[in-house]
């Protein structure tokens, strides 16, 4: 099914209005998971509402949950957000970052226990367009743990992402590299489970340890496992993320004792940095310009594929998606109608 991404917009929304958020905060939401859509991530997208809805019935999710302020130096501030929307909590602390490194020349925020904060490009987004370089580590406490850990067959990690972002020129878009540490989001599992598609190689391993393409082995007992990424440097990769953005940041942790009917909650360490107060503007932005075209100049392994730089293919598919629609397949429709239909909502197409 193709859907307008207006009409999406306005759907997602109505349906996140309906667990009790505000107009303010039901259209942050919407906007959020429906540009996920857009940039190509539909594993971030709106089907995450069904979570979202399941979390909100359940009391996982708090509407309207405003962030308690722990500690704030300054240039170091600690924030939990008591399992309200990540997509509202995870803004307003990096804009706070931004606003602090602008005065300071870094900050860093600790963001505790917030629900699902989304596409995490989104907010290296946000902080490139001030000029700023951005570095976000997460970790996922989401009951049982789907990615194993380098060598291993049994779950110990969530996908745990990592951003970094790098402001733009005037001849280029920001440099914005956004990852899972899992060699694919397990949002992408559940598309492709929904779709009735197969995964791609080296991705999963079924619960006896043999690698498949079947994505089912995700929704059935015993449970498969996704893989990390490169193997011993995505589990590292992970392994850091756990750390930074749930020990020490304070958030929950994934550990056998992580409760499996929390919801999805997110830790969050962000770094922010003024990069005008580590070398001149008019230097760092030429150099950042050569550097992409040396990069861009390699000839391509195939002539039909040009070399893309992080960020590219966001940027891609989201002209795509502007111009004809945004593709939601049959399965995840189904699931937002029934969740329409209970609540009373109308479904535009």
């Amino acid at each position: 099914m193709i859907i307008d991404h207006a009409r999406l917009l306005a759907f997602a929304s109505r349906i996140v209005a309906a667990g009790g958020s505000s107009p303010a905060e039901a259209a942050i939401v919407a906007e959020h998971l429906v540009e996920a859509n857009l940039r190509g991530h539909d594993s971030h997208g709106v089907g995450m509402l069904v979570a979202y809805v399941r979390d909100f019935e359940g009391g996982t999710l708090k509407a309207n949950q405003a962030p308690e302020v722990v500690s704030d130096t300054g240039t170091i501030s600690v924030w939990d957000a008591h399992a309200g929307y990540g997509q509202v909590v995870a803004r307003k602390a990096v804009e706070w970052a931004i606003g602090a490194a602008r005065e300071h020349g870094v900050a860093v925020n600790g963001l505790r226990n917030a629900h699902h904060i989304g596409r995490v490009g989104t907010y290296g987004e946000i902080a490139a367009r001030e000029g700023m370089v951005a570095l976000h580590f997460v970790n996922v406490a989401s009951g049982p743990p789907g990615v194993a850990p380098f060598r291993g067959r049994e779950g110990r990690f969530l996908t745990n992402p990592v951003c970094i972002a790098i402001p733009g020129t005037a001849s280029n878009e920001p440099i914005l590299l956004d990852f899972a540490t899992s060699r694919v989001a397990l949002g992408k599992v559940r598309v492709a489970y929904n779709a009735k598609k197969p995964m791609l190689d080296g991705a999963l391993l079924d619960h006896t340890g043999k690698p498949t393409i079947n994505p089912a082995v995700m929704y059935t007992q015993p449970r498969g496992v996704v893989l990390p990424f490169g193997e011993h440097k995505g589990s590292g990769l992970a392994l850091v993320c756990e750390l930074l953005a749930g020990a020490i940041v304070g958030s929950s942790s994934v550990t056998t004792m992580t409760p499996p009917e929390r919801g999805i909650i997110n830790g969050m360490l962000t770094i922010v940095i003024d990069p005008a107060r580590l070398s001149t503007r008019d230097a760092m932005l030429a150099e950042i310009d050569a550097m992409i075209a040396w990069v861009k100049s390699a000839a391509p392994a195939d002539p039909d594929l040009p070399v893309l730089v992080a960020g590219e293919p966001e940027r891609i598919a989201r002209a795509e998606r502007l111009a004809r629609g945004i593709e939601i397949d049959g399965e995840t429709w189904s699931q937002l109608s029934a969740i329409a239909e209970r609540y009373q909502i109308k479904v535009d197409r």
